[in-house]
């Protein structure tokens, strides 16, 4: 959501008068959008539909949000949400002014049959729409090693590194019927938009414009936030921004290790501890966003852990503001689940990446991040793995100290990743783009 409404922000701001969006969104997901919407002060261009979310008997009553749900549940929801196409087309061919476009994300496939073109949204890499769509699209079955050898670079994964969604695809269950249909209607979409940018990623884009037939492909990353810094921007947090910038305020440079993985993933207890052992013996100054544990031994744990490392480390709880903490001077080293919004995050801010993908898309990210992009360093894997602490604690006193060749490659491509987003840079030029092909079929309405 939050790439997709950052994207919104700046097609408002380049497409200007030009432009009238319409945010379409479901009733408990309305305070993640509001403060977003907010930040830009003056937006004019910016409505909002609320339509009811679909009652499902998959989906317990209340819950409209992926966060609050297990994995295993994704499906279901894919398959709920397609239970808006009736009201979302009764309100496209009633409306005065109907829209000409919906921009939607890859597992909205639904939205190709509205009466209007479609474009992809994707919030992930351009490798990993390859796969997606190349997975979806030939079916392969499962093998110990999935190769995928008419890709650029030929790359291959093990078969558990593939997304759960397609390993668990069940022949014949309507639900799955459903979304193996969804994930089909990308690739004959009217275009797609990717949060990267050509410098990153310039193979995996063209063969996504050979794959859909067309020149309709996208890249308008790095999409960052309108405002200066992240804030908050998803979540409540133990600490605030101003304390946290405080104290990274009186570290030295590149000195700091950041540890975060995302909104959804759960370390196990074991893995938590092997953790925290690891941050402990490094030395390393160290910020640490961590899911408040649900486990009282945990919770006191983490009383006695969190004075132990008394001016060395800082345990946020809860939400951490992300942004701002990587482009802090300080931090020069990022333990990440390699989720494509961390990675591009990272990449903004030059930190050197230590990779721990669990699921997912963070396989195919932390491949590309380390083997092909040359900016990041493995230190994990896996949902279940417990890493050795003491590998750990070698890991983040390196990524302070060493891994010149990694630091020389992350700066090169912040560098890439600005030039992209400059007036005259390709990310700009495709959102011109973008906002010119969507205008014209206004003017051919």
């Amino acid at each position: 959501m939050i790439p997709l409404l950052d994207f919104t922000h700046h097609l408002s701001l380049r497409g200007g008068s030009s432009l009238t969006i319409t945010i379409i969104t479901t009733p408990k997901n309305l305070p993640f959008l509001s403060p977003l919407l907010s930040i830009t002060g003056t937006i004019n261009n910016i409505e909002t539909l609320i339509l009811p979310f679909p009652s499902h008997p998959s989906i317990p009553s209340g819950v409209e949000n992926v966060q609050h749900l297990p994995p295993s549940s994704f499906p279901k929801m894919i398959h709920a949400l397609g239970d808006l196409h009736a009201p979302l087309r009764s309100w496209i061919t009633s409306h005065p002014s109907p829209p000409v476009v919906i921009v939607s994300d890859f597992f909205l496939g639904w939205t190709q049959n509205l009466g209007i073109p479609r474009v992809v949204f994707s919030p992930s890499a351009a490798i990993t729409c390859c796969i997606i769509n190349t997975n979806w699209t030939n079916m392969p079955e499962k093998t110990e090693i999935l190769e995928f050898p008419n890709l650029p670079n030929c790359p291959k994964y093990p078969w558990y590194q593939i997304s759960s969604i397609y390993r668990s695809y069940i022949h014949g269950d309507s639900v799955w019927e459903f979304v193996r249909d969804s994930f089909r209607e990308n690739v004959t979409s009217w275009g797609l938009v990717v949060n990267s940018f050509s410098a990153m990623e310039s193979v995996y884009l063209e063969h996504l414009k050979k794959e859909m037939g067309h020149e309709r492909v996208w890249a308008v990353g790095p999409i960052l936030p309108v405002t200066n810094g992240g804030g908050n921007r998803g979540g409540r947090s133990s600490v605030s921004v101003d304390h946290v910038m405080s104290w990274l305020d009186a570290r030295e440079d590149n000195h700091v290790v950041y540890v975060c993985f995302g909104s959804q993933a759960v370390l196990t207890k074991d893995q938590t501890l092997a953790l925290a052992s690891g941050l402990e013996k490094s030395r390393v100054h160290f910020v640490w966003a961590l899911k408040d544990p649900v486990e009282e031994d945990l919770r006191i744990f983490f009383d006695g852990f969190e004075d132990s490392v008394s001016g060395r480390g800082l345990v946020i709880r809860g939400w951490a503001p992300q942004v701002d903490v990587l482009r802090h001077r300080a931090v020069g080293a990022f333990l990440t689940h390699c989720g494509w919004n961390s990675v591009i995050e990272a990449v903004v801010a030059g930190v050197l990446m230590l990779t721990w993908p669990m699921r997912a898309d963070q396989y195919t990210d932390a491949a590309l991040v380390v083997d092909e992009l040359k900016v990041g360093v493995r230190a994990c894997e896996g949902p279940d793995t417990v890493p050795d602490s003491d590998e750990l604690a070698r890991v983040f006193a390196d990524s302070v100290s060493g891994k010149q060749t990694e630091r020389i490659e992350v700066v090169k491509l912040r560098k890439a990743a600005f030039d992209a987003i400059q007036e005259r840079g390709s990310s700009v030029k495709d959102l011109d783009g973008f906002i010119e092909h969507v205008v014209s079929l206004g003017l051919k309405k």
